[in-house]
């Protein structure tokens, strides 16, 4: 077994000599530190060649209407509350009939020892991002893959008037809880910093006190080209980060100090739409599948202080070892820290095989 001495990689090291390193520990057991969430996670890669007699997933129906009436998404449709859509052309935003926040919430506070609570006001909208029932993100055109960045930004704004955050996100697909295969996402807005944000912010503010600059843009600057790489253009990196805890995890990271979404200019919104095209249609070609998937944005919250230290960024959270084989997180993953079966490297080679040019 190859012995690596824990303090032989000091800041500073030349990134040729870290590669070296690094290379010695790609076969063995070892942690990766997470430095957005202040985390380690361990890499085991001998574990991807298990045995395995476990549950496997089975593949979603090819089988998909363009348009189904029984769908609640679908244009013309009625909701499950009685609410009737209208016959939308390309997006639709609605806000979610079972909403997980609500903007009217009383205003209580627990503080009795180790009990805490406080009341929590927030809005939850649904954005549909086509008419079409059998479309993904993937499969639509840039320009429709622009008019949903569009919304993304828009629905930023309005609801950052309100709101210290606003959380965008896709659940894709049965496997990552998904109730309707209609091609849509969400936004949720409130009025605290939750938990992971929370770290993100520390994080970030330490980072940039320390560095002048933004922790993700630093790291850009040591991806760029690199062996985690998944895609890139003059605008955005695709990269599996350094420290990825899902299997085929993604960071998508504009290239140039970026807050929010709004603050996207028209030239970059266009890249974007380029590569999120090109990064979800590589999920798919690897799987041979429309690869069920949770991601979602994180941006400058909206507070009256200076939010230089935030670099936006999406993040995507793909479940899948194989085409048909779940990565689970639990035991170790659940009581001790989080564990990945192989590393960021392999992951992004296998993802680069199968972007297609932009």
């Amino acid at each position: 077994m190859t012995t690596v001495d824990r303090g032989s990689a000091p800041a500073g090291d030349t990134p040729d000599a870290v590669a070296d390193q690094l290379a010695a520990l790609e076969g063995e057991p070892h942690r990766r530190y997470n430095p957005l969430l202040d985390e380690w996670v361990l890499v085991s890669p001998g574990r991807t060649r298990r045995p395995w007699l476990g549950r496997r997933e089975l593949p979603p129906s090819d089988t998909v209407l363009r348009y189904d009436p029984t769908c609640y998404l679908c244009p013309g449709n009625t909701r499950a509350n009685g609410a009737v859509n209208p016959d939308y052309a390309d997006t639709f935003v609605f806000t979610n009939d079972y909403a997980a926040l609500e903007p009217d919430a009383p205003n209580i506070v627990i503080h009795a020892d180790l009990l805490r609570a406080e009341s929590e006001s927030g809005a939850c909208r649904v954005l549909c991002f086509s008419r079409r029932h059998d479309l993904t993100l993937a499969a639509m055109s840039g320009p429709d893959v622009r008019r949903v960045i569009d919304l993304w930004a828009a629905q930023t704004a309005e609801l950052g008037g309100t709101y210290q955050w606003v959380q965008v996100f896709e659940n894709r697909g049965e496997m990552m809880g998904a109730s309707n295969p209609h091609p849509h996402g969400q936004i949720w807005a409130g009025a605290a910093l939750p938990h992971d944000a929370e770290r993100e912010d520390r994080s970030q503010l330490a980072h940039h006190g320390a560095h002048d600059r933004p922790m993700l843009l630093d790291y850009v600057d040591q991806e760029t080209s690199g062996r985690r790489v998944i895609d890139e253009d003059p605008d955005w990196l695709a990269v599996v980060p350094f420290w990825a805890a899902w299997p085929y995890e993604a960071l998508l990271i504009p290239k140039q100090a970026t807050g929010r979404l709004p603050d996207l200019d028209d030239p970059r919104r266009d890249t974007l739409a380029g590569i999120l095209i090109r990064l979800l249609g590589a999920y798919d070609r690897l799987f041979g599948t429309s690869l069920p998937y949770s991601m979602g944005w994180h941006q400058a919250p909206f507070r009256d202080r200076d939010e230089t230290h935030w670099q936006l960024h999406a993040h995507f959270f793909p479940p899948l070892l194989s085409a048909t084989v779940r990565k689970f997180m639990v035991g170790y993953e659940l009581l001790s820290e989080t564990q990945r079966d192989l590393t960021a490297e392999e992951a992004a080679a296998r993802l680069r095989e199968a972007i297609e040019p932009a």
